[in-house]
């Protein structure tokens, strides 16, 4: 769980550990460095800093998160389950700021994707259903919503969704 400054710091290590030991003439290690700087750089593209930003993240940080976000350097290169924590985040912090678009976009793409569990793609769901809901789009909300009821878990899930329901009902 390093962040970019220490993922860089660690390959320079491994290079110029792979380096001397060239020098040296200690092949071995210096494939061994070779092979620990090479996982650093495949660490860097697959996982990124996304549990660094999920830590601010859940500590209701969402500048530290989103300035972490944004060094990503291709959402599309992460790891399966990294994506789909990464779009959350990304989706909460623009439904924070209001910008409904860019949430649905990116709830969307984290529905595609694992999460933690049932219920927290239900929540991705409750979001998703709330937007359409705010749209007047009775169709999706309820397709939202069912797909919602299928994955909810816990009682407060189930009461999100209840009142999603009661509201998509009064239009």
């Amino acid at each position: 769980m390093y962040n970019n400054k220490g993922r860089y710091a660690l390959m320079a290590l491994f290079l110029i550990a792979a380096g001397v030991c060239l020098f040296y003439d200690q092949i071995q290690l210096a494939v061994l460095a070779g092979f620990f700087f090479a996982f650093v750089i495949w660490s860097h593209f697959k996982h990124s800093s996304i549990l660094l930003a999920s830590k601010y993240f859940k500590n209701g940080d969402y500048e530290k998160t989103e300035k972490i976000l944004a060094e990503v350097p291709n959402p599309d290169r992460l790891a399966r389950n990294r994506r789909g924590y990464y779009e959350f985040m990304r989706a909460n912090i623009a439904l924070k700021r209001e910008e409904y678009e860019a949430a649905e976009r990116h709830f969307q793409i984290a529905s595609r994707f694992p999460l933690g569990g049932k219920n927290d793609k239900a929540f991705v769901m409750i979001h998703l259903a709330n937007l359409a809901l705010r749209k007047k789009d009775l169709e999706r909300t309820r397709a939202y919503i069912e797909r919602a009821k299928e994955l909810a878990t816990t009682p407060r899930a189930q009461e999100i969704i209840s009142k999603i329901e009661q509201e998509a009902n009064r239009l």
